[in-house]
């Protein structure tokens, strides 16, 4: 018999418990989310499946789990600090539109007949 494998896991790279341990309420930044401007108490946080997440506590105690980039935990983004809200993407993610277009424009989807007005 072979010996069995081993999953391995690598270690997370999201602060270690000894450098949050003045936090102790964040704010959720992210626009859209229900809690949006709302501070609360700051529980943990930690890598879930490559996911930096903050676990926090909400106004009724219930435990929250949000990524970490949606609160003030994590610095904000520069492109989205020095574009001030006049650009909402980012033009990486525009040049890679604009490929994939093309791509679509060249070679249609097979299953695609005809395209109505």
């Amino acid at each position: 018999m072979f010996p069995r494998a081993v999953n391995w896991i690598p270690p997370s790279n999201a602060p270690a418990s000894h450098d949050l341990a003045d936090v102790q309420r964040i704010r959720v930044t992210h626009p859209f989310h229900p809690l949006a401007g709302q501070e609360l108490e700051f529980v943990k946080r930690r890598k879930n499946w490559q996911a930096d997440r903050v676990y926090v506590l909400d106004a009724a105690g219930e435990l929250v789990s949000l990524p970490a980039e949606w609160t003030d935990v994590v610095a904000p983004d520069p492109f989205v600090v020095i574009s001030a809200g006049r650009s909402p993407f980012h033009i990486s993610g525009l040049v890679t539109l604009a490929e994939l277009l093309v791509q679509l424009s060249i070679d249609p989807p097979s299953s695609v007949k005809r395209i109505a007005p």
